[in-house]
């Protein structure tokens, strides 16, 4: 067994999949062969979700049958509405209630008690988890404000009905179709921790409840979720400023401050997915106001300038979702709606032939200690 160490298993692979290709070099990223690009002006998040769970996109009958099975599971069982109301009054964190949520939920799953080797049970308990989480969010977001939870509705898709839940009215076609394009721009993206946690858990054959919950709470930490959040927080903190955004950037790259949105651990050029995102998030200002998508490219481009630096899928969904007036602190949450996909379709992958996680550390510490006597310590 080798024993060069390789910290944070960077460039280490410990699977193979047929998930995702990502090109970090050409900025490429791909579902099953399919380019994103293509995929997110051409599919909806239920076509990608059947294409991730099922390995091909469904036929006008296997899209109508999935989005019907789909709708049919969004209600939440009454003691899990009690656990979301109980959340939203304890004024508990978004992510951590999104994470105690999806872990009850499996209380009340009628294949909780499946084999993880059922694959038919497992799909069935995957589409239950991605159509309930946007319920108990929106749900959870609305006790927080003061409001009724809005029940959801079969009639809209996926996309449509949680913003119909969080707001309380149907919202127009260019808001329905911006916000199906995030959730599908973040659906899958190789193992990336929250994922590679969710397939570590799932090595392990615990459910997959548990799985989705361990990935819930990696993707809750600062340096995988949360960069949206953050760089909404700079464009409002540029637009309270009197400095051009060119000049902020630049008085805070001075005083060692981190611009959030920007560099990836995978591309070395723009994230693909902030391209598309970038195009929405114009599409919104032309009809609205265009300051946060002008304050936006303003800075990437003196980034990439001066410092050679891209900007990645949190960039630019940032001032997207601001401008839906979708509150800030469910950002991660949404992330964590879509990507719940894509931890389903690994757990899936991973329960196939599967072999337990195991890697190993270097121990560093001395090993030739005796233990003194306690009245000598």
């Amino acid at each position: 067994m080798a024993d060069e160490l390789k910290k944070s298993l960077e460039g280490v692979l410990v699977a193979e999949s047929s998930l995702s290709y990502i090109d970090g070099d050409e900025g490429r990223l791909c579902y099953r062969g399919y380019d994103i690009d293509d995929l997110a002006r051409n599919a909806s998040f239920e076509e990608v979700l059947y294409l991730l769970w099922h390995g091909e996109l469904p036929d006008a009958r296997e899209l109508e049958a999935f989005e019907s099975a789909m709708a049919d599971e969004r209600r939440l069982d009454d003691c899990v509405h009690r656990v979301v109301r109980d959340l939203a009054k304890a004024d508990e964190e978004p992510m951590a209630a999104l994470r105690s949520v999806v872990s009850t939920l499996s209380a009340y799953d009628p294949d909780a008690g499946a084999d993880a080797d059922d694959e038919a049970a497992n799909v069935r308990k995957g589409r239950r988890i991605t159509a309930k989480m946007p319920t108990a969010l929106a749900a959870f977001t609305r006790i927080q404000n003061g409001d009724d939870p809005v029940a959801p509705r079969s009639d809209l898709d996926h996309a449509a009905n949680f913003l119909y839940m969080l707001n309380g009215e149907v919202p127009d076609d260019v808001l329905a179709e911006t916000f199906d394009t995030a959730l599908v721009l973040h659906a899958d993206h190789g193992l990336n921790a929250s994922t590679f946690s969710a397939t570590v858990t799932a090595s392990t054959l615990a459910d997959l409840h548990s799985a989705v919950t361990a990935a819930i709470g990696t993707l809750s930490g600062s340096l995988h979720g949360g960069a949206n959040q953050d760089v909404i927080e700079m464009l409002k903190e540029v637009d309270d400023s009197e400095k051009d955004a060119r000049e902020w950037v630049k008085d805070a790259l001075a005083e060692s401050r981190r611009v959030p949105g920007f560099g990836h651990r995978v591309y070395d050029v723009k994230d693909p997915r902030a391209k598309i995102l970038g195009e929405r998030s114009k599409t919104l200002g032309e009809a609205g106001e265009m300051r946060w998508y002008d304050y936006s490219t303003t800075i990437e481009k003196f980034l990439v300038e001066e410092k050679g630096l891209a900007p990645n899928v949190d960039f630019y969904s940032a001032s997207t979702y601001y401008q839906m007036d979708i509150p800030v602190d469910i950002y991660t949450p949404i992330f964590a709606m879509s990507r719940a996909g894509g931890w389903v379709a690994h757990v899936l992958e991973q329960y196939t032939g599967n072999r337990l996680i195991r890697p190993r550390s270097r121990y560093v510490g001395p090993t030739d200690r005796s233990v003194p006597p306690l009245e000598d310590r």
